[in-house]
C-alpha cells in the first residue's frame, strides 16, 4: 500500500511540474532532489521529505542541510539512526561531506569518524518526528577540521559551511545544472562571492539568472535536457496529461528518470549520460506518442514491471498506446500569430544544422500541429 502511495505521489509531482504555481521553486526542488538524494518506501516519510525540499528550495542552505539531516527518510536512508555512541555508523557523515557540501578529497578519514560521533543519538519517532537520544550520543570531545569541542550534528554542519569550498561546490553544481556543463571559473568565482556571505539560495539564483553571461550564446542550447525537463518542455508547448499513473511512470522509466526513484545515493548522472541508443530513439518518437496517439515500444524489465498488468507479459517487447488528453486549443491560442517558420526559433533554442533547415523549409506547408510535433522530434530539441 505504501509503495503504491509513493508511486501516486511521484505521479502527482510530475503533474505539478507540468502545471507549476512557482516555476523556479519547482525547478529547484527537482535540483535538490538530485543533490540531497534520498529514497524511502514509507509514504509519510517520503511526503515529509518531498515537502521539505520544496519549502527550502530557495531558502538558507545552512538551515536546509540541518533539516535534511533530521528528516526520517534521510535518517533511514544513510543509516544515521543506527549511529550510536558504542557503534558509530559513518555512512551519513561521509556523504554529508562528499555529496552534500564539500565534494571528494576535501576531508580525511579522521574527519568522517569525528563527524559520525557528533551525529550519534539522531533518531525519529514512528510518526517521523525527529528525536535526540541523549544516552546514545557521544558527549566526549571531538576534533573536526582543527576545531575541538563537544559537537553535535548542527555544529558539524556549521563548521563545514565555514569552508569556502562548500559555497564553491554548490555553486559548481548549480552552474552545471542551469548554465553550462563546462565550468567557467570566473563565473563560479562570482557565484561563490555571493553565496558564501550567507548561503542564501534565492540570492544566488537571482544573481545567476540576472547575469549577462547566463544569456550568452555559449550558454544557450548546450545542455541535454533531463527526461523530466524534456517531458515538461513538450507540455509547455502543447499541454497534455497522461491519464494513467502507471503510464506516467512507464514513460519516465523509458527515458531513464523516475521521480522519487533515484538510481543510487549519487543520484542521476546528467549531461550526455541521459542519452543512449535506446533513450534517443524514445525521445525522438515521444512527441508523436504523446500528441498524435502513436504507439510506444517498451521492455518489461525494471521495478515497474508489476505495474503494467494490462499487457500480455509473455513477451519481453511490448507495444502500447499511452492514454493522453491533449489541449491543442491552448497551443493554437498561444501561437495563433506565429507562422511555421517563426515556430522554429520559438521551439528550438540550439543551432540547427543545414540538413535539418532544408528539411524544415520543405515542410512549411504542414499543418501547424504536425509541424510542431516534427520540431519537438528533432535532435536539436533535446538541447536547452
Amino acid at each position: 500500500m505504501s509503495r503504491k502511495k509513493v508511486i501516486e505521489l511521484s505521479a502527482a509531482w510530475f503533474q505539478r511540474l507540468n502545471n507549476p504555481s512557482e516555476i523556479l521553486r519547482e525547478k529547484m526542488t527537482l535540483f535538490w532532489a538530485n543533490h540531497f538524494v534520498c529514497e524511502n518506501k514509507n509514504i509519510l516519510y517520503v511526503q515529509s521529505y518531498h515537502n521539505m525540499l520544496r519549502k527550502n528550495a530557495l531558502g538558507n542552505f545552512r538551515d536546509f542541510t540541518k533539516i535534511v539531516s533530521k528528516e526520517p527518510a534521510m535518517l533511514a536512508y544513510l543509516n544515521n539512526k543506527q549511529n550510536k555512541k558504542k557503534s558509530p555508523n559513518e555512512n551519513f557523515a561521509r556523504e554529508l561531506m562528499e555529496l552534500f557540501t564539500l565534494g571528494q578529497d576535501q576531508y580525511t578519514e579522521h574527519d568522517i569518524k569525528e563527524s559520525a560521533r557528533s551525529f550519534t543519538g539522531y533518531n525519529h519517532t514512528y510518526k517521523g518526528e525527529f528525536i535526540f537520544k541523549e544516552k546514545q550520543h557521544d558527549h566526549n570531545e571531538k576534533t573536526f577540521f582543527g576545531k575541538s569541542g563537544n559537537f553535535n550534528g548542527d555544529d558539524i554542519i556549521d563548521i563545514i559551511l565555514q569552508k569556502e569550498q562548500c559555497a564553491r561546490f554548490i555553486s559548481e553544481k548549480i552552474y552545471t545544472y542551469f548554465v553550462n556543463e563546462n565550468i567557467n571559473k570566473k563565473h563560479i568565482d562570482e557565484m561563490v562571492a555571493v553565496f558564501y556571505k550567507d548561503y542564501n539560495i534565492e540570492k544566488l539564483m537571482r544573481f545567476v539568472l540576472l547575469s549577462k553571461w547566463f544569456y550568452e550564446d555559449e550558454n544557450i542550447g548546450t545542455k541535454i535536457k533531463s527526461p523530466i525537463e524534456f517531458l515538461v518542455g513538450i507540455n509547455t508547448v502543447v499541454p497534455y496529461k497522461i491519464e494513467k499513473t502507471r503510464q506516467i511512470i512507464l514513460v519516465q522509466r523509458l527515458l531513464g528518470q523516475i521521480l522519487m526513484n533515484p538510481p543510487n545515493v549519487v543520484g542521476w548522472k546528467t549531461g550526455r549520460n541521459w542519452i543512449d541508443s535506446n533513450t534517443i530513439v524514445t525521445r525522438l518518437r515521444l512527441p508523436s506518442v504523446l500528441l498524435n496517439n502513436a504507439e510506444i515500444a517498451y521492455s518489461e524489465i525494471g521495478d515497474e514491471e508489476t505495474m503494467i498488468t494490462d499487457f500480455d507479459k509473455r513477451k519481453l517487447r511490448k507495444n502500447a498506446f499511452v492514454k493522453v488528453s491533449t489541449d491543442w486549443n491552448s497551443f493554437e491560442e498561444n501561437y495563433k500569430k506565429n507562422s511555421n517558420k517563426e515556430l522554429v526559433h520559438q521551439i528550438i533554442t540550439s543551432k540547427i544544422n543545414t540538413g535539418t533547415k532544408e528539411m524544415l523549409e520543405r515542410n512549411q506547408q504542414l499543418s501547424k500541429h504536425d509541424f510542431v510535433v516534427q520540431l519537438m522530434s528533432l535532435p536539436e530539441y533535446q538541447l536547452c
